[in-house]
């Protein structure tokens, strides 16, 4: 044993905490290990076998025996571990392979080659799934052009000053509202594009509280449709079949002005002005749309998203909105594009605040700046038109309703998805997925759904399995005992189809070769497939326009289907993402495979050293040992790319050409945050076509939904009768029809985990509540604080799933003691919580209500909580009050009143709060505040290790009372899992003056439903002042009660066979 692989042995980072029983890798094991610590951040390179024999510890191969509290020796390791594997791992990447299986005329004939692409050396890289050689693309061929955006611009042109606007001729009244034209006033401009010289617009009153204004080019040549509209097979017009309400019934008033045009939408019930583009010029070319609207002081704008916000409420915010695979940045455009806000406004009336909330969608998918200044919104398009949609509330519940209602309501989703999922990028083979479920098990905590991301995958390529580390015969074996489990898995599946290498045999790929004759791929101008870089290598992309790609994809995954069992899919990388700039790999198929631009995690100069904030203080040695290690990779790295010595960066302002669109580089440069901010840095290029000739510039921001749209489709084939789960990365606008979302690629911090919240309540906004981020963190390594916080956060999102970024320290739940603990409680709570969960989700889908809530969305007439994104409702009745800041064990959080509201200590039961105000509350380690909001009542079911398990346990109930002494609620129950319910039970709560009623209501047969409807074990009372002096169940004196003063809560146990759905039922207490 080397001295490296001996101070290993002997370094812990928590004093007092041993290892009995260490496997080494080779079937030994050593005993206790001690509390000393030392770096191993310095330890001398380790020899080819003890490298192996580390690597295989960090992968968790090793076979660890221990009981469960000696589960923190992971922790205590996993810093000190990282350096060490880069000793090993740096003798592998970037060197070249002299091996005699590459003859050096092959070598020679790939450098003429490389000097050609200038796609920089040959590199021997070893991955998980091959050692062979590949070459490696250059960093330089995701660069791009350095663009620099117009706002950034301040040479740049104001169009209000320079472009001379519209007036309105030939106003027309119609059955559904207005017509008029519109044309220019002056000189065009022809500022960022060609100026439209005439425009239509149309006024529709669509329903009672949503209005629609459209602007459009009055004559758009065939061929130029997608310039200036969305196609409606894309995403659905939200015009009810053409059903409209007469103006004087619309709560909106649609009011102009004639030279210059103008317009001003108003809501009749206040007269307050909602949107005004007076003082302003409409602008309108054919690569550039800018309007503006005013805003009253203080306003209050929330979404615009796929982005992360500095706050909750936007204001001096530059919101781009364009499909980015970015990673999390905040303030930069991220997955998906959802131009709708919600403005909520508070007014005195009779001394008293109210609120009043609207809302406004731009249906428009091209790059886009949007601009939320104290004074006013500025929306500045390079490509579409004018579609704007009014939904007037007046509540931001009604106006969320309206809005989802609109775009598409929710799917509804299967119950088991509700429960845990685990996933990692690094999970290398059946005995390590085995391995995690396993261990799952044995420390008592529950897992519903293990997750592959592209590690499972034959060299990254969709739709296959590793021959070696993932042989399709024992991987199929091994699902099918998991289901037999009651358990679930879901993989991954990229974007990008692998093309591969005419010149190698070994190199075939028939789901390439099928979609190839089916011509299904995107295409350069010049009608040659579009080939850029993923994963893989040099790949091709879908187009989902194209008349046979329906039928390749349902048949891929129909036949992979027969092979492994999957019973869900991620799609990722799906914005769509590229690592080259164009079509770098046309002509240049013969080379594949190639290795991404840039280093994998855990590559040399790659390494994984960040931490959450306050490591350094809770795991000193080893954050002074990460820190160390980090400072010699930052140093070998500035080695590698040194500085430039231009002073002066160099910016392309990209130039218009009248009469012409510059698709690649527009005029106007929207603030991309990819790369330089060129459209096409790591991502299919603007010019990219499609088989309908729609350029990709048109429809970028819609490939994801369209990808998630046909894996929709697809899965109803795979699946029949069944519920689609489809989790999607890149989302738009009625996304959540098809799919659910996580929040992308978060880091492993505080700052992360508090912005989850944000992002969660934002989706729920954007009509998909099925939401979750990778908790713990993805990038960078999580530590025990971090991930008992988020783990028990989490708990409280619709979508739970735990992930990490390859090469990271592992940060399962049962790695640490305190975090497997703080999970099984949170975990404990939501399991009883999944009747609450899935009635709430059941609601979502109906009605487009949201699922998590925004205190000030909840009680809308508080301007005080208006910013409040640091706690959220779980429906109407729960409050989740986290800990969001490292060291800290108090938190202080609001504790709103409607006048009426009581809120309840989940734990106890007992009353908390009802003054309205801000209290602190204590939080420590491993505790989740969480309280009841009165005038509520919550369905539960006694927990279980799986969603399977859980819903045929005992039934609970609690009756949370208000002030008043009354509370409703209801749950929904179904089997869990049919597209088209046939059997349903709707059971409604009522509870006033010392009664709870239980009012069912059947659709076909709930017979079929009885192994969901079991026994009501036990109804909680929360608010009971008194004891009560007699207590009925169904008119018959109760035999078993019992009552806590302290704490004002009564329970009531019914007798066996008291179920749901049993007529009118009722529990007095006098």
């Amino acid at each position: 044993m080397s001295h490296t692989a001996s101070r290993l042995f002997r370094c812990f980072g928590r004093k007092g905490v041993s290892l009995a029983g260490c496997d080494n890798g080779h079937g030994h094991t050593r005993g206790t290990c001690s509390p000393t610590c030392s770096s191993l951040a310095h330890a001398p390179a380790t020899s080819q076998e003890n490298s192996c024999q580390l690597a295989s510890i960090y992968s968790l191969r090793w076979r660890i025996r221990f009981s469960r509290s000696l589960l923190l020796c992971l922790t205590a390791i996993r810093a000190l571990l990282l350096p060490s594997l880069v000793a090993g791992s740096e003798q592998l990447v970037f060197k070249l392979d002299s091996s005699p299986s590459t003859p050096s005329s092959a070598v020679e004939k790939f450098d003429m080659k490389v000097q050609y692409l200038g796609l920089g050396l040959l590199a021997g890289v070893t991955t998980a799934q091959s050692s062979k050689p590949m070459p490696t693309l250059s960093p330089g061929i995701d660069s791009g052009e350095n663009i620099l955006p117009t706002i950034m611009n301040s040479s740049a042109l104001d169009p209000q000053a320079s472009c001379p606007g519209y007036m309105l001729k030939g106003p027309q009244n119609t059955a559904s509202g207005f017509n008029a034209r519109l044309s220019l006033r002056g000189k065009a401009c022809n500022l960022y594009g060609t100026d439209i010289k005439d425009l239509q617009l149309v006024v529709e009153y669509q329903r009672r509280d949503r209005l629609n204004i459209q602007i459009f080019p009055a004559n758009i040549p065939k061929g130029q449709e997608s310039w200036y509209k969305v196609n409606d097979e894309h995403v659905p017009r939200p015009n009810d079949h053409g059903l409209h309400v007469p103006a004087n019934e619309s709560d909106w008033a649609f009011t102009y002005t004639v030279n210059p045009f103008t317009f001003t939408v108003t809501r009749k019930s206040t007269g307050d002005v909602v949107f005004t583009t007076k003082g302003s010029n409409l602008i309108f070319e054919n690569q550039f749309v800018e309007w503006k609207t005013t805003l009253p002081a203080n306003a209050n704008i929330y979404g615009l998203g796929d982005i992360i916000s500095a706050n909750f409420r936007l204001q001096g915010a530059n919101r781009t909105i364009y499909s980015a695979d970015i990673g999390d940045t905040p303030e930069a455009n991220l997955y998906g594009s959802h131009p709708f806000y919600l403005d909520h406004r508070y007014v005195k009336v009779n001394g008293t605040t109210k609120g009043y909330a609207h809302g406004v969608f731009s249906r428009n998918f091209h790059g886009q700046d949007v601009l939320v200044r104290e004074e006013g919104i500025t929306w500045r398009t390079i490509g579409g038109g004018i579609d704007l949609y009014f939904f007037s509330g007046p509540t931001p519940a009604k106006v969320t309703q309206s809005y989802v209602t609109a775009i598409g309501k929710p799917a509804m989703q299967q119950y088991w998805v509700l429960g845990f999922h685990q996933c990692r990028w690094g999970y290398k083979d059946i005995a390590e997925l085995d391995d995690v479920v396993k261990s799952y098990q044995k420390f008592q905590i529950p897992l519903e759904t293990m997750w592959s991301d592209i590690d499972y995958m034959d060299q990254y390529r969709d739709w296959t399995v590793d021959p070696k580390l993932y042989p399709q015969k024992e991987f199929k074996a091994w699902l099918d005992n998991l289901h037999k489990q009651n358990l679930h898995w879901i993989p991954i599946v990229d974007a990008a189809i692998y093309i591969p290498n005419p010149k190698t045999e070994k190199n075939k790929y028939l789901s390439y070769d099928r979609g190839h004759e089916l011509n299904v791929y995107m295409k350069n101008p010049d009608g040659s497939e579009y080939i850029g870089a993923v994963w893989p290598g040099f790949t091709v992309f879908p187009d989902w326009s194209a008349p046979n790609v329906q039928k390749w994809w349902d048949n891929e995954y129909s036949q992979w289907y027969k092979e492994i069992p999957y019973d869900g899919i991620w799609l990722d990388m799906n914005e769509v993402s590229s690592f080259c700039v164009g079509s770098c790999g046309s002509g240049m198929v013969d080379l594949n495979p190639v290795h991404p631009p840039f280093r994998l995690p855990g590559e040399r100069g790659s390494i994984i050293y960040d931490y959450p904030e306050g490591f350094d203080k809770t795991n000193s040695t080893e954050a002074a040992s990460a820190a160390a290690a980090k400072k010699k990779q930052d140093k070998w790295n500035a080695q590698q790319n040194p500085p430039s010595t231009t002073t002066t960066p160099y910016y392309r302002i990209p130039a218009v050409t009248p009469g012409v669109r510059n698709i690649n580089h527009p005029p106007y440069a929207i603030n991309h945050a990819q790369g330089n901010h060129d459209l096409a840095v790591h991502a299919v290029s603007p010019n990219a076509t499609h088989h309908d000739g729609t350029s990709d510039y048109d429809v970028h921001s819609l490939w994801g939904h369209l990808e998630i749209k046909a894996t929709y489709e697809t899965l109803r084939k795979v699946f029949p009768g069944k519920r689609p789960f489809i989790l999607g990365r890149s989302t738009a606008a009625g996304t959540g029809k098809y799919a659910a979302h996580w929040g992308g690629d978060n880091y492993s911090n505080f700052y992360y985990m508090r912005k989850s919240i944000q992002q969660a309540l934002n989706f729920g906004l954007f009509g998909i509540p099925f939401f979750g981020v990778d908790t713990c963190g993805f990038n960078g390594n999580s530590d025990l604080e971090l991930c008992s916080r988020w783990m028990q956060l989490s708990a409280f999102f619709t979508f739970y799933r735990n992930h990490n970024i390859l090469s990271a320290a592992p940060q399962e739940a049962y790695v640490w003691a305190d975090v497997a603990s703080a999970s099984r409680t949170a975990m404990a709570i939501r399991y009883s919580l999944l009747p609450y969960f899935y009635t709430l989700l059941y609601h979502a889908h109906k009605t487009g209500s949201t699922v998590l809530r925004a205190l000030a969305w909840e009680f809308p007439d508080d301007a005080t909580l208006a910013n409040n994104d640091a706690q959220f409702m779980v429906g109407s009745a729960l409050m989740v009050l986290p800990v969001l800041d490292q060291g800290v064990t108090k938190v202080t959080g609001a504790f709103p009143s409607d006048g009426n509201t009581i809120w309840y200590d989940w734990y106890t039961g007992a009353a908390a709060f009802s003054d309205g105000g801000n209290h602190t509350v204590d939080a420590p380690l491993g505790h989740i505040p969480l309280f009841v909001r009165g005038g509520n009542v919550i369905p539960l079911q006694r927990p279980a290790m799986t969603t399977y398990e859980s819903r045929r346990n005992p039934i609970e109930i609690i009756v949370a009372l208000d002030a008043a002494g009354c509370a409703s609620g209801n749950v929904y129950i179904d089997d869990g899992e049919s597209e088209a319910v046939r059997d349903a039970l709707y059971v409604g709560f009522k509870a006033a003056r010392g009664s709870l009623q239980l009012n069912g209501n059947k659709i076909g047969d709930v017979g079929r439903l009885a192994e969901y409807i079991t026994d009501v074990a036990a109804v909680h009372v929360f608010g009971v002042t008194r004891r009560p002096g007699r207590v009925t169940i169904a008119g018959r004196e109760a035999c078993r009660f019992e009552y806590d003063e302290r704490v004002g809560k009564m329970t009531v146990y019914p007798p066996a066979g008291f179920r749901y759905g049993r007529g009118k039922q009722e529990i007095t207490w006098r």
